[in-house]
């Protein structure tokens, strides 16, 4: 059975309160991975009581290692970060952790902009699938998928998890 992202969301706001406690962090700023990612920062942000917070959104699409063999979507928007990334404490935020490739795009993406004194991973769903040795500080649930399925998350309201077999796609 699937997990409901509106409970994961409460857990993973309170551990992200305690994991930015622990470390002294005051005042971090938010990126949310674009679709998914801002979708779930959005509702941490709103869980944390934090909504009025600046969101950066990343596009990571043109830092994907796949993106010659992919192409670029025609939907692709570049990214927003309204905010400066030099020695500030970044919380990074993603639906999915699977192989990895995403976050490290996205690592890629920020430190153009900057070096940031810090990047904490947060992340929905990690799943058993990793090719880079990439782990989230945050997760709301690890699963384990066979091969041929896939998680995908909708929303942005409600946030829902759908599973999904590339057997039948």
């Amino acid at each position: 059975m699937l997990p409901q992202p509106a409970s994961l969301i409460e857990e993973m706001a309170a551990g992200l309160n305690r994991h930015l406690a622990e470390r002294d962090i005051q005042d971090p700023r938010f990126v949310g991975i674009h679709t998914g990612g801002v979708w779930v920062a959005n509702s941490l942000l709103q869980a944390m009581d934090l909504a009025d917070q600046p969101l950066g959104i990343l596009n990571v699409s043109f830092y994907r290692d796949d993106f010659s063999r992919k192409g670029l979507h025609p939907q692709v928007r570049p990214s927003q970060l309204p905010f400066d990334i030099e020695n500030q404490h970044l919380v990074l935020i993603d639906d999915v952790l699977m192989s990895g490739r995403t976050i490290r795009a996205a690592l890629n993406e920020l430190f153009d902009y900057g070096r940031p004194a810090s990047v904490t991973l947060v992340c929905l769903l990690e799943i058993n699938a990793r090719e880079l040795p990439i782990r989230p500080d945050i997760v709301g649930q690890i699963l384990s998928l066979p091969q041929n399925q896939r998680v995908k998350l909708t929303g942005p309201e409600p946030l829902a998890i759908e599973l999904r077999n590339l057997d039948q796609e």
